[in-house]
């Protein structure tokens, strides 16, 4: 017999969609392992595993470089932070702003357009 979790049980999420300006194109593995990187640098293993920080993959838009992140609510702050101490990733300089903090990514997609 399988159980159900409740509603209540389940972590709250918020999606953080954010922008690489850079001179040249970064793949998602490189700016998903500098994020990564800088989130456990500025939190801590305790803090990033805590946070529950997710980056989506099928959400990359190598185009207009844009990505999206999950975390919890009470840790999005930090990822915020982390994300902005980003100065570099490989040999390209750049700079990571946070477009948006939604609750779905429906309505993230909405509001970013």
């Amino acid at each position: 017999m399988k159980l159900k979790r409740l509603p209540t049980m389940k972590e709250k999420k918020r999606y953080l969609t954010f922008r690489v300006h850079s001179d040249s194109p970064l793949s998602y593995d490189d700016v998903k392992g500098a994020a990564l990187n800088s989130i456990i640098n500025w939190m801590g293993e305790k803090g990033f595993s805590h946070s529950n920080v997710k980056m989506i993959r099928n959400l990359w838009n190598s185009g207009k470089q844009e990505g999206w992140l999950s975390c919890t609510p009470k840790s999005v702050d930090d990822v915020k932070v982390s994300l902005a101490l980003i100065h570099q990733i490989g040999d390209a300089k750049v700079i990571i702003r946070v477009l948006r903090v939604s609750g779905t990514i429906k309505s993230g997609k909405e509001k970013t357009r």
